[in-house]
Formats: structure tokens, C-alpha cells, sequence
């Protein structure tokens, strides 16, 4: 049995450990667009396999010209843009989170847990964040913190602040 918040009334420990795993990859969805549920978002996901798709037809079909559909709809190549950007982001921050947290000594499945389950907004983690954070030692609570940041209000919104564009105007 579990929640919605990732919480269980049974042991995770016990499960087979491709489940736990499974569920936390499965979270880097994350909610549709429009909620405040954490990830990548369906809609992205969407885009990104529609684009790889797209570009597999390209290999095959240099020449041929091939748009986006969304419903009966084409998508210019400026919203195609902003999800690459949005996902080239989002893993930049997985990746310098995960690798700031490991420097600071903590194990390479409880950092990648720790931080799918604060980017993502998924509640409990696995490894010594299954239970909470508290074995987490300071620095890498501030990490996980700013990765909550990230996941909360999209990780766009936090990187604007950091441009200096923001500043002058």
C-alpha cells in the first residue's frame, strides 16, 4: 500500500529493488502542465519523444520537411527550444546536485535518491533518505534545499535570477 506522497504502510526494504527504482525514474515525469506536481512534465516528455521521433524520419528523409503536431495543431520551433532548454537545465542541475552531494560524502544511490526525490518533489527518497533526512549531514541538507527550490518552481525560474539581464532591467 502507498500514498500519493510516497509514503508506504509497508517497508520498502522488503520490495525487490528494481520497484523502488523503477518508481523513482518514473518520477522524473513528474505532473501534467499546469500542476504543481514536480519533474520534467507530461507534456515535455511528450514534445521530447515527438522531436526525437522526428529527427529519426530526418536520417531517414534528409530533405523532407516534418512539424511538430500537437492535436491537429503544428508547433513552431521556438516552443521545441524552450523544452530542450528546460531539459537541458533540468539535468544540469541533477547533475551538479548529485555530484555536489556525493563530494560531500554521502553514498551514490542515496545521492541520486535524494536527489530525484527533492527535484522532483516526491516526498522520501531510498538509501539513508528512505525514512527522512536527517542522517544527511549540513551541506548537503542546504543542496537538497535549493534542489526543493529548483523542483518547486520549475528550474527556470530559479536560473533567471542568476543572469545578469534580470538585474539591469
Amino acid at each position: 500500500m502507498a500514498t500519493t506522497a510516497g509514503f508506504t504502510t509497508d517497508s520498502i526494504a522488503r520490495w525487490p529493488l528494481f520497484l523502488p527504482v523503477l518508481l523513482l525514474c518514473s518520477a522524473f515525469i513528474g505532473g501534467c502542465a499546469g500542476s504543481t506536481g514536480g519533474g520534467l512534465k507530461v507534456i515535455r516528455i511528450l514534445l521530447l519523444f515527438k522531436q526525437g521521433n522526428r529527427e529519426l524520419k530526418r536520417l531517414v528523409h534528409p530533405n523532407a520537411v516534418y512539424s511538430i503536431k500537437l492535436g491537429n495543431r503544428a508547433l513552431p520551433e521556438r516552443i521545441l527550444e524552450a523544452v530542450w532548454g528546460f531539459f537541458s537545465a533540468y539535468a544540469l542541475v541533477f547533475i551538479v546536485s548529485m555530484l555536489a552531494i556525493i563530494a560531500t560524502g554521502v553514498d551514490d544511490f542515496s545521492a541520486f535518491a535524494s536527489v530525484v526525490a527533492t527535484l522532483n518533489n516526491l516526498g522520501p527518497g531510498l538509501g539513508v533518505v528512505a525514512d527522512n533526512f536527517t542522517s544527511m549531514n549540513p551541506v548537503a541538507k542546504w543542496i537538497l534545499i535549493a534542489n526543493m527550490l529548483f523542483g518547486r518552481l520549475e528550474v527556470f525560474t530559479l536560473l533567471v535570477l542568476f543572469t545578469p539581464t534580470f538585474w539591469r532591467e
